[in-house]
């Protein structure tokens, strides 16, 4: 049979000189009419055990056995135990084990099994045991109860290494039999074989491993008289390490002494192990860091690849969170980045380019460059991401690393490696100003030949958005203009838009603009067409408010929100016009704004879309009657809020639903006593300003374990519209039944009771939706200056930028942006830029200047289409 699994072996892998694989035009009813063979007399053990493989190759290729048919071939084969040919008696341990699954009354074989288990062949017992654990269910396992504890501690390695690794995988379905085993499993804990004694610690540690105290005491048992395993020493550092995660991690533990006592053990596998368990502990300092480091360092030289590859790994993931440690290695490192194993030179480089210091930076492109064209894709993916957090760490750098980052570009490579450049790339422009009209013309040259869809779409829109604000934005327009003439439809309608851009923001740019999309009218493609006509229309009107809000910032709304709007607008038919207002809007950038960035095909999908968390929420608001009216929902506060502790008799969480002129609050609560009901559950609300409370819609009914709602409809101030942030009050109050935990029978008679619940806090966000404004100034001119509003206020507890912009952003609960939440270092000024939705349907801008001297100051501009939001935001910074 060894010759036989030879020949085949060389057969599989043709560049060996072999034909191709023998089993790949298998059909299953042949090689089932060839089971047949199994029934003669005497047995061919040679060709039965050639069947029996190709048996198994079927089941492996995820061949479809039915039931009738696996059992009648596993009957078939069990009439092969009459034969003594070892090959053939392993095959048919291999075949039980495959088929155990399938095939019906495999337990037949139960006899046979236990015969060879007992029996005096030691290549035999084993593989039986391994079989006769794989077809016994719980039932019948106290049968071989007694064979498999002799099993357990029997001087063959191999027979107890199977008993041990069987009990394992027994325990998922008989945990209270197999932890009977525990003594014999001790026994072979002190095994002088390797894998035997790995074996009996994993079955020890499994059956122990929600008891912590009994893992603590397991541990620092074998670890006190020492192992014979290294096998054995790497579970129980990571054992060590898991309790130490779970504990409050103190360096002072002796698991931790133990996982550093491990780094001078005499395996090189231990000593890793306990390295590594060192780095991925959570809040290592460096210092605590340093001895693994060191033993990391000494691997980086050794002449096995395999340790040079598993160090300079180690060390890449450290240098995310210490690159100060790992900076003593990077000698070792850059001795690395020529090595012959290009894995590992990889790593070095990406390891030497989070730790390198600004000099050292022009040198590493060098040594990258001379091998960039050896190594895969995947590690070009490493590299590329490792220069894009270098350009956030030293901004000066920017103008040597896009060189390489765009002689990268312009090599062969795929689209996830392309798409990690031209991120990186991306990221570089719109932080720097300096590099933008660089970037850009180098991304303009990629997209005359880029294949990848995708990428083009991206850069466009990139060009459209940033192109006009540059010195001499119609440069851009013969890059872009060719991708109508050059390219299919999905890249035509991304230069279709990024064209119209460049005409709402250049007005002597706007004749040629103009056109230009005039040609793009008579397109093939719809989707082109009709891009082209919209713009077209929009442009001619030459407003600055329309090409605001339909070119340059494009809806805030929900897209499978406006779609079910319309489609309910069009069934129920109305004389009022269609409310853009009642469309929910995005919590995220909208599919029109990434239009650019994806495939048009895959925005153009017809299937229904996924209701969205508001909208599902939406429908069970509108489901309760005391809601009629409200009109449609606006906001829903993105996480529930705990009102108790969770360990406390009732769990209650409490939702923010806001609307219009009313805020509806959804109290999700849990009875967590299993001897109580509580029946007309409300929460009272108490306000501190002049919010009223409407009703209380109960929960009726609250059994054991079993979740229920009750809602509190409250109107907002009218008399003080300005007075938005509130304090609640709040009172569970509910009818006690008590009820018999087994049985489940309930009181009739019942007794009033209540419950203190935590205060609820409305803020200004709960009143304003996040919206995304890609282009900010387009947006503050759009609002206009009629309701325009201006102050300055002192931050006196602020004493950094990067606070105060924090803060702001998460009071106010709007999306900053132009990436202006990112404050540069080494500045005292800053301009917060944020873009909002005021319940109502309000758009609300807020420009915020900022100035550090010993405390921050900040000047707030807000602008609305209504006096309202402008004074609300005024009257709740100050």
């Amino acid at each position: 049979m060894g010759s036989q699994r030879k020949g085949h072996c060389q057969k599989q892998h043709p560049e060996k000189g072999g034909g191709s694989n023998p089993f790949q035009h298998l059909e299953k009813s042949a090689v089932l009419q060839e089971a047949r063979v199994f029934n003669e007399t005497p047995i061919n053990p040679r060709k039965c055990a050639h069947i029996l493989t190709k048996i198994l190759y079927l089941i492996n290729q995820g061949e479809h056995l039915g039931t009738t048919e696996a059992t009648e071939a596993f009957f078939a084969m069990t009439k092969l135990f009459q034969s003594n040919d070892p090959t053939l008696r392993r095959m048919c341990y291999l075949t039980i084990k495959e088929m155990s699954c399938i095939a019906e009354d495999v337990i037949i074989v139960t006899s046979s099994l236990t015969k060879d288990m007992t029996g005096k062949e030691d290549n035999y017992r084993g593989p039986a045991v391994r079989a006769l654990c794989q077809i016994t269910d719980s039932t019948m396992l106290q049968a071989i109860e007694r064979y498999m504890k002799q099993a357990i501690v029997d001087k063959v390695p191999s027979v107890s290494s199977s008993a041990l690794v069987s009990s394992l995988h027994l325990l998922k379905c008989s945990f209270d039999v197999v932890k009977r085993w525990v003594n014999e499993a001790q026994e072979a804990a002190s095994s002088d074989n390797i894998m035997v004694q790995y074996h009996a610690l994993g079955l020890l540690y499994h059956v122990r491993k929600n008891d912590r105290l009994a893992v603590s005491k397991m541990i620092s048992k074998f670890t006190r008289h020492g192992l014979k395993s290294p096998f054995a020493y790497c579970m129980m550092i990571r054992v060590a390490g898991k309790q130490l995660e779970e504990e409050d991690g103190s360096r002072d533990s002796p698991l931790f002494d133990f996982i550093e006592s491990c780094l001078r053990n005499k395996h090189e596998m231990v000593v890793y192990e306990a390295a590594s368990a060192i780095v991925n502990l959570p809040g290592c300092s460096a210092k605590e860091l340093a001895p693994a480091v060191s033993v990391l360092q000494l691997f980086c030289s050794s002449p096995k690849a395999a340790l040079r590859y598993a160090a300079v790994r180690t060390l890449n993931k450290v240098a995310m969170k210490h690159p100060s440690a790992v900076t003593a290695c990077n000698l070792d490192l850059e001795n690395l980045v020529t090595d012959s194993n290009r894995s590992i030179a990889t790593l070095a480089i990406t390891t030497l380019l989070k730790t390198g210091s600004e000099s050292s930076i022009d040198r590493l492109m060098k040594q990258i460059s001379s091998f960039m064209s050896e190594i895969s894709d995947e590690f070009k993916v490493v590299v590329v991401q490792a220069i894009s957090a270098l350009c956030q760490k030293y901004p000066r750098k920017h103008a040597v690393l896009m060189n390489f980052l765009f002689t990268m570009l312009r090599e062969e490579g795929g689209f996830e490696y392309k798409r990690a450049i031209v991120d990186c790339i991306i990221s570089i422009i719109e932080e720097n100003a300096e590099s933008k009209e660089t970037g850009l013309s180098h991304l303009c040259e990629f997209i005359e030949d880029c294949e990848f869809t995708v990428l083009a779409t991206r850069i466009l829109h990139l060009l459209g958005q940033e192109g006009p604000k540059t010195n001499n934005p119609s440069k851009y327009i013969r890059f872009i203009y060719n991708r109508v003439v050059l390219e299919h439809e999905e890249v035509r309608a991304g230069a279709v838009s990024a064209l119209a851009k460049f005409g709402a923001q250049n007005e002597e740019m706007l004749p040629s603009i103009l056109v230009l999309l005039k040609r793009c009218v008579m397109d093939d493609d719809n989707e082109v067409r009709d891009r082209a006509t919209f713009y077209l229309n929009v442009l001619e009107q030459k407003q600055k408010a329309l090409n605001a809000g339909y070119i340059l910032n494009g809806l805030t709304v929900s897209i499978p929100g406006l779609e079910r709007a319309l489609q309910q607008y069009t069934l129920e038919p109305s004389e009022k016009p269609f409310d853009l207002k009642s469309v929910p809007l995005a919590t995220t950038p909208t599919a029109e704004q990434r239009t650019e960035t994806a495939p048009i095909a895959a925005v153009k999908q017809p299937e229904k879309v996924a209701a969205t968390r508001q909208e599902i929420f939406q429908e069970q608001l509108a489901a309760v009657p005391e809601f009629q009216g409200l009109g449609p929902l606006f906001k829903s506060s993105p996480e529930p809020v705990a009102l108790t502790e969770s360990e406390t008799e009732y769990v209650i969480r409490c939702t923010k639903h806001t609307f219009t002129e009313h805020m509806v609050f959804q109290f999700d609560c849990t009875n967590t006593l299993n001897d109580q009901t509580l029946e007309n559950v409300t929460v009272q609300m108490e306000p501190t300003e002049a919010y009223e409370v409407l009703c209380c819609v109960p929960a009726r009914s609250l059994p054991y374990n079993q979740p229920g709602t009750c809602y509190t409809l409250v109107a907002l101030p009218r008399d003080e519209p300005t007075a938005v942030a509130c304090t609640f009050s709040c009172m569970m109050k509910f009818t006690v039944k008590d009820c018999d935990p087994t049985t489940g029978e309930t009181d009739e008679e019942g007794y009033e009771d209540e419950y203190v619940l935590e205060d609820l806090e409305v803020t200004v966000a709960d009143h304003i939706q996040k919206v995304m404004k890609v282009n900010f100034e387009a947006a503050w001119d759009e609002v206009g200056d009629e309701f325009e509003k201006e102050e300055t206020f002192t931050l006196s507890t602020i004493k950094t930028l990067e606070e105060a912009v924090g803060n702001i952003v998460k009071f106010l609960g709007m999306h900053p942006c132009e990436r202006s939440d990112r404050v540069p270092e080494n500045k005292n000024t800053h301009a917060l830029l944020l873009a909002g939705v005021f319940r109502g349907g309000h758009d609300i801008l807020v420009r915020s200047r900022l100035l550090l001297l010993d405390t921050v100051t900040m000047q707030v501009t807000a602008r609305s289409s209504e006096e309202l939001p402008v004074d609300v935001i005024l009257a709740s910074v100050g």
